[in-house]
């Protein structure tokens, strides 16, 4: 059987700016976090799964 996949948005921990969209394997059950460029931040920050 091939993995499934589910498509995620990442918003940006500082500003709350919606910025990145991925696909994340849905037998992990926690949320993901990576650093990232915010563009309405100018920096690189902290970015979360939203829901």
């Amino acid at each position: 059987m091939g993995r499934l996949q589910k498509k995620i948005v990442l918003a940006c921990s500082m500003c709350l700016n919606r910025n990145y969209h991925s696909n994340k394997n849905t037998s992990n059950s926690e949320r993901l976090e990576v650093n990232k460029f915010c563009k309405k931040c100018n920096k690189h920050t902290l970015h979360r799964e939203t829901k």
